[in-house]
């Protein structure tokens, strides 16, 4: 995944709104979202080549999502980093993942990557780049991408012309998802979905064997209930079909 935005404890209904973007080799195998066994319980899509998963949810209101990180450090490819995704995943709170992630980098080696963790009271970013850093979000709106995030984006000397196209596509996406005054979760989330899917936007991307292969919105309720939105393939040409959708009041 390529584009991350949390909206966190800005829209009034739902602590943890998310809308989101997965850029991947044409040639890999997934599977959409879906409840996987065991518990906590968790929605999440499967990657089929090493078992894990780029973005989800569980029962506990624990949101985890994760995007590749440019570098200029040459990490060893060890252990597969949707895995890690998967591990956490296991956790009930945000807090509790950031240390099975911590003691899962003391174990194995990863590639970088920018790993997104939000409940109802924390939001964090943690980035693996060789070593740890970890950023804890206020409330608002907040967008990660591969060379970084809102306004701290790195210049990685083999992708500085992206990284700096990158810097200015979150700005343009933080600017038009600011959330509207008594706007609620799915009204953000349909307009995020535009986003998602608007080229002017720069975040959906098409390539050689390479693009946008899947796009979620996503918002967790603080009585428990979730929306699942998920567009399994470019959203500028898939319609978003509803994973989990939350209950009508009224309705269990």
């Amino acid at each position: 995944m390529c584009t991350l935005i949390i909206a966190w404890r800005v829209l009034a209904d739902a602590p943890v709104v998310v809308a989101a973007n997965r850029d991947e080799a044409t040639d890999r195998p997934s599977t959409p979202p879906a409840p996987w066994a065991g518990a906590p319980r968790i929605v999440a899509p499967r990657d089929e080549r090493a078992g894990g998963t780029w973005i989800g949810y569980n029962e506990a209101g624990l949101f985890v999502g994760i995007s590749n990180r440019w570098s200029d450090e040459q990490l060893p490819a060890g252990r597969s980093r949707g895995l890690l995704v998967a591990d956490a995943l296991g956790q009930e709170s945000a807090e509790s993942a950031a240390g099975v992630v911590e003691d899962a980098l003391a174990a194995d080696p990863y590639d970088g990557f920018n790993l997104v963790l939000a409940d109802a009271d924390v939001a964090m970013l943690l980035q693996w780049g060789g070593r740890l850093d970890v950023t804890e979000f206020d409330p608002g709106v907040h967008v990660v991408m591969n060379a970084g995030f809102d306004e701290q984006f790195r210049a990685v000397e083999a992708r500085r012309d992206a990284a700096r196209h990158q810097a200015e596509n979150a700005r343009s996406v933080r600017a038009a998802l600011r959330p509207d005054p008594d706007e609620d979760a799915e009204a953000w989330l349909d307009r995020a979905g535009a986003v998602l899917g608007g080229h002017d936007f720069g975040v959906c991307v098409h390539g050689d064997g390479y693009g946008t292969r899947s796009s979620s919105l996503l918002a967790l309720y603080p009585d428990g209930t979730a929306t699942f939105r998920y567009a399994d393939g470019p959203p500028c040409e898939t319609p978003f079909e509803s994973v989990v959708r939350r209950p009508a009041e009224g309705q269990s």
